[in-house]
């Protein structure tokens, strides 16, 4: 099978697609035939070398990867041969095959495609998480979306709104503001920092906002937390703007404002069953036409690195997938 491979931490550039030996399943394992894989912003730090979790090398990067059951090891009950499933993994994705414990792989609907499912595992999985779980959003509450128009940001979006939400899309540009138009936000908003609080509060009647997807850190997280609501909670989930300012503890206690983290992928790991049954929820949602992956645009697996570059120049609107062996088919 061939794979995209990290033999040296560095650029996108770096990786190097090889033929490499065929996988076989070990007991509770099973062995997919990777039809598309999601890219992540995770992924380009991972290959960079600066990830907390990096495997030895050779390895191939890639947290999620939609496509056919081929083998399953001894002990695995759930899943069988010939099944269409999307697997969430820490590492392995870019590659034809796939090997992964069975508790990880959940089973897709006829509806989906790979490209589809592929791109919605991590980021909706996130959204959820943070929505519900961590910010413990209510029907009616208005959510601040940050990052609007990207994977996470798409997917809280239309997540939001599918939960009977207000929401109001922060986004980069205006190319990615009508995406999040089109998604469902009711307000969109290109703000600078300098700009945010004021645009938030006059959004919301003065009110502030309720819950915020935060993904942006840096000087929008400064302004974000003096436009949250009486009890308005906050999730992190990162900081692309590349600041972690710090944040006055005066300001979270005048107005008893939560602000938690969220890292999705502890979930996965520490609870399976629960992601599990997280997806299911997104796979009904997207069956039922409230959710629709945002596949921005599709790489062969031998442009990898071109696809990663692609992501890290901030070209993409909604979510990139590398289609390997399957070649994308249902």
């Amino acid at each position: 099978m061939r794979a995209a491979l990290v033999k040296e931490f560095g650029p996108p550039s770096s990786l190097v697609v090889e033929e490499i030996d065929d996988l076989a399943p070990r007991p509770g394992e099973v062995v997919i035939e990777v039809g598309a894989v999601s890219i992540n912003f995770p992924d380009i730090l991972v290959v960079e070398g600066t990830y907390q979790n990096l495997p030895e090398r050779p390895f191939s990067p890639g947290k999620e990867a939609a496509g056919r059951v081929i083998a399953v090891g001894e002990g695995v009950e759930r899943i069988g041969v010939g099944q269409r499933v999307l697997a969430l993994v820490e590492y392995g994705g870019y590659a034809e095959q796939l090997r992964v414990p069975e508790e990880l792989v959940m089973e897709l609907p006829d509806q989906m495609t790979y490209e589809e499912a592929a791109a919605s595992g991590l980021v909706y999985s996130t959204a959820h998480f943070g929505l519900l779980r961590r910010g413990r959003l209510k029907p009616g509450e208005t959510v601040l979306v940050t990052g609007a128009g990207g994977g996470v940001g798409s997917a809280g979006v239309q997540l939001a709104k599918a939960w009977g939400a207000r929401v109001i899309a922060l986004a980069q540009d205006d190319a990615k503001a009508e995406l999040a138009r089109t998604q469902g936000a009711d307000v969109v908003l290109t703000s600078t920092p300098q700009t945010l609080r004021d645009d938030l509060l006059a959004a919301t009647d003065g009110k502030g906002v309720d819950v915020v997807l935060e993904m942006l850190g840096g000087d929008f997280l400064t302004q974000i937390v003096r436009a949250t609501a009486w009890e308005g909670r906050i999730v992190v989930v990162g900081f692309a703007s590349g600041g972690q300012n710090p944040i006055k503890p005066g300001h979270l206690l005048v107005k008893n404002i939560s602000m938690v983290g969220l890292q999705s992928s502890d979930y996965r790991d520490r609870t399976p069953e629960l992601m599990r049954s997280t997806m299911a929820e997104i796979f009904d949602l997207f069956v039922q036409g409230k959710v629709n992956a945002a596949v921005d645009t599709t790489f062969p697996l031998e442009k990898a690195a071109d696809a990663l570059q692609y992501v890290k120049d901030g070209k993409v609107k909604g979510k990139v997938v590398i289609t390997a062996g399957l070649g994308g088919a249902r």
